[in-house]
């Protein structure tokens, strides 16, 4: 064998060296993947993306890796899983979030998972999960956020979550758990928030609580406590809730009773729960020390430890040596990389490292370790301290990110009612019960002056009318990039889903519905073009058939008025185009450029012949029809004849005027308004 023949050998054997730990690594993590997605989704509804053919980092639903390819993030909430959490999952080692909440799993959570050291999110809320929180959780030193909130956890809170140092919150609200709050939680000096509540919690509440400096929201309302609140707590202002504990009392809580005489004199105000140290016991060793069993100070000779030390010594050399080769052998690869394509090999992995970047951080985004829960609209802040009138109109409308998530499932799939290419709309329940639309946007489309921003909400909330969806509020998110706006949810849909109707289907409209939904949108509209004190006139410039959503008395509700303010110029222009392309926009916006209230008059006339004809496409006999008032031949053939021929007519005739090529020879809403309120019915 030549010199040529060795150094190719030798070059084979090394890289095999090297590669075959990863082959193996990437192997045992889809085995890893592909047991949990057996015990996830039993059925295989949800993951059929999840093979044993496929990649996990480029095709596995729900799965983020990072830039050693390995498994960083599994993201799968709200995707309707209905089996168990596998211990497989302790096989992914690099994974640093977790999200599984808003689905329907069960079965107690494996103690494999607290093996999981790079561990930050844990997001297991919202589920059918029951049995205890292990004692183990103590091992995952850097766990941030653990949601295991509306389960049917019971036990007790074990004291090793006193470990977790990095604990930004802990929200296990709304399970079964008993006993006492561990004082070992004022051991977390990053803790933010807090949240016990409605559990059955009992004793008092140990003053160690008020420890951490980060704390802001203490949630323990609907336990059993008892006791006297400490008055530390008191730094948390209306961050600490403590309301249906009957046994608790303090002064300067304005949700709880006073202290009594009897209180002060037979409630022990110490530490209730602080352990108590066994004298013989040595003192000064850490919670998280590892004392060695078998083995007692008696019977161990020095000779005895020679071999431990040459072992451990031995692991230490060949460990190091093993990550130098590795070093070595990515630094060789990059360089040889770099020499194929410099330039574009450089670009490309800019582009990697941000788009894995953006990935990871909004999957791994917590909501719960940011300030917005109690501070709300952080990117208002200066607009916060400004007039008391600002003050005002942000409390009556602004919502916090808390509320939006919990709302909507977190952004759950299965609640997503609507996709466009700058804002989604989602179904949402809020806490008082009431159903809501919430349209989430992406900042960089919204106006990025805070005040032209501000005075767009001013005017979103100022709207206020029967046939206008109604803005109940609005929230800011800096950390996800993002703003929501939250209307009253109609229950009816929108109203292109009653056009193209199936004759006989449930989806077709009565003569007497469709000319009561011509006449509010007529209504909604003459409201925004009607200047009043506090606003000038509002043009629409956007009114379709899919604006228009029906309740639950299928009353017609306009979306979207005012957005205009909101939005920057590049998003409303795609927005007229589109309108352009569905025969919305009037023939002058083609040479002015411009809307006007005309033009909405025009949009008005072509609704109407939708509503009349029951046909979402307009075709030119239609038009013509229509022109020449010939109702008969595009009238909705579904009615059968079941309409009054005189307010057809009237109405062909409305529609014709409203879409004449000259804005000029179109009639004002208010006109159009009292012409619809002047119709004569008469039988068919």
């Amino acid at each position: 064998m030549n010199n040529n023949s060795h150094n190719i050998f030798f070059t084979i054997l090394s890289c095999f060296t090297f590669f075959f730990p990863i082959l193996v690594s990437a192997n045992a993590e889809l085995r890893a993947l592909m047991e949990l997605k057996s015990s996830l989704d039993p059925d295989n509804k949800f993951l059929k993306s999840w093979t044993f053919e496929g990649d996990p980092c480029s095709s596995f639903q729900g799965v983020a890796c990072n830039h050693h390819l390995k498994v960083a993030n599994i993201t799968l909430q709200g995707k309707g899983l209905t089996g168990k959490l596998s211990p497989a999952v302790a096989g992914l080692r690099c994974l640093s979030g977790l999200y599984l909440h808003y689905n329907f799993l069960s079965g107690e959570i494996p103690t494999e998972i607290f093996g999981l050291t790079e561990l930050i999110d844990l997001y297991l809320n919202v589920n059918n999960f029951s049995g205890i929180i292990p004692p183990e959780i103590g091992k995952m030193p850097s766990l941030q956020v653990l949601d295991l909130c509306c389960n049917q956890m019971n036990g007790s809170i074990p004291t090793e979550i006193g470990n977790l140092k990095k604990l930004s919150a802990i929200t296990l609200q709304h399970n079964r758990l008993t006993g006492p709050i561990p004082p070992s939680v004022g051991n977390l000096g990053m803790l933010k928030r807090l949240d016990l509540s409605f559990n059955q919690l009992s004793g008092n509440i140990p003053v160690t609580i008020a420890n951490p400096a980060e704390l802001k929201i203490l949630d323990l309302q609907n336990n059993t406590l008892s006791g006297v609140v400490p008055p530390a707590l008191k730094k948390l202002n209306g961050g600490f809730k403590g309301e249906n504990n009957p046994g608790l009392c303090g002064v300067g809580f304005s949700s709880l009773r006073v202290c009594s005489t009897w209180d002060n004199s037979n409630i022990n105000q110490a530490e209730p729960f602080a352990p108590k140290i066994n004298s013989t016991a040595k003192k000064h060793v850490p919670m998280t020390a590892k004392i060695p069993e078998g083995c007692s100070h008696t019977h161990c000779s020095k000779s005895s430890k020679l071999p431990r030390v040459a072992i451990i010594t031995g692991v230490i050399i060949c460990g190091i040596t093993l990550m130098v080769g590795a070093f070595l052998f990515v630094f060789q690869l990059r360089r040889r990389k770099q020499k194929i394509g410099f330039t574009a090999d450089s670009a490309s992995d800019d582009r990697l490292s941000m788009n894995e970047t953006k990935d990871l951080t909004s999957r791994s985004a917590s909501p719960l370790i940011t300030l917005e829960y109690s501070n709300k609209w952080d990117p208002m802040m200066s607009y916060q301290i400004g007039s008391e009138d600002s003050d005002n109109f942000l409390h009556r409308f602004n919502f916090n990110l808390e509320e939006i998530e919990s709302a909507t499932q977190y952004f759950s799939e299965l609640n997503l009612l609507g996709k466009s290419k700058f804002s989604a709309v989602y179904k949402g329940i809020l806490k008082d019960g009431s159903v809501v639309a919430i349209k989430c946007v992406h900042v960089i489309n919204c106006k990025s002056e805070e005040t032209e921003f501000m005075n767009g909400l001013r005017l979103l909330t100022s709207l206020r009318h029967e046939n206008l969806a109604k803005l109940r509020g609005f929230c800011c998110s800096m950390s996800r990039g993002e703003c929501y706006l939250i209307y009253d949810f109609a229950l009816n849909g929108n109203l292109s889903q009653y056009l193209d109707a199936v004759d006989g289907g449930d989806d077709n409209l009565d003569w007497t519905t469709k000319v009561s939904i011509i006449k509010g949108i007529a209504k909604g509209l003459g409201y925004l073009h009607k200047s009043e004190t506090n606003r000038s006139a509002v043009i629409h410039q956007n009114i379709s058939v899919k604006k228009v959503l029906l309740d639950q008395q299928f009353k017609p509700i306009i979306m979207d008025a005012g957005l205009q303010k909101l939005f920057v110029d590049d998003i409303i222009f795609s927005t007229l185009k589109v309108s352009a392309s569905l025969g919305y926009m009037a023939p002058e916006y083609i040479t002015t450029g411009g809307c006007t209230e005309k033009s909405d008059v025009y949009a008005f006339g072509v609704i109407m012949l939708q509503i009349l004809s029951g046909k979402t496409y307009l075709s030119c006999s239609m038009r013509m029809a229509a022109e020449s008032c010939r109702y008969v031949e595009f009238i909705d053939a579904n009615l059968k004849g079941k309409y009054s021929k005189t307010e057809a007519a009237n109405l062909t005739k409305i529609a014709a005027i409203c879409t004449d090529e000259n804005p000029d020879c179109r009639p004002s809403m208010k006109t159009v308004i009292q012409d619809l309120s002047n119709l004569v019915s008469s039988s068919s």
